[in-house]
């Protein structure tokens, strides 16, 4: 989660470095390239396979937990999880060739999306069948609108600037 949380972070730096005048952009981009691909390939990747390995281990040494209900939620949230790394990596490869496709407050509501998955696969790890559903579920949105509505907060005090 770290990486994930980490690299989006960095496309926001690219993407703003492209506001820079040269020679200033260059460089920057070229700092970031360097500082992304090493993030993904020594950290992030080899963290998500390692991850994804133990929560299958997991599920063989107690497969009756693939009946539950909120196991089954949860490893829906899981593959979100995993879609949203892919897309991470497709972002890197996109800015690696100039490509910047989303402006950096997009990114920054891109990056509460893994804390909402974060918040959500913790939370139903923990509390499992402790809680009804309709309460997990109002309390996700609750979370995500918190959230969001943070992230334009922060907007307008850094626009005020």
């Amino acid at each position: 989660m770290a990486g994930l949380f980490y690299m989006v972070r960095l496309f926001i730096y690219h993407t703003e470095a492209q506001q820079k005048p040269e020679p200033d952009r260059k460089i920057l981009s070229d700092q970031f390239e360097i500082m992304e691909r090493k993030l993904w390939y020594i950290i992030t990747v080899p963290s998500m396979v390692l991850v994804v390995a133990a929560g299958i281990a997991m599920l063989v040494l107690v497969p009756a937990w693939l009946s539950q209900p909120w196991m089954q939620i949860k490893l829906g949230f899981v593959v979100g999880l995993l879609v949203y790394h892919f897309i991470c990596q497709n972002k890197m490869k996109q800015m690696a060739r100039g490509i910047y496709t989303w402006t950096s407050t997009q990114l920054r509501i891109w990056n509460e999306v893994a804390t909402i998955f974060l918040f959500a696969i913790v939370f139903l790890a923990v509390l499992k069948n402790a809680v009804s559903w309709i309460f997990g579920v109002v309390g996700i949105i609750a979370f995500s609108v918190i959230i969001m509505c943070a992230v334009k907060v922060y907007k307008y005090y850094r626009m005020k600037k």
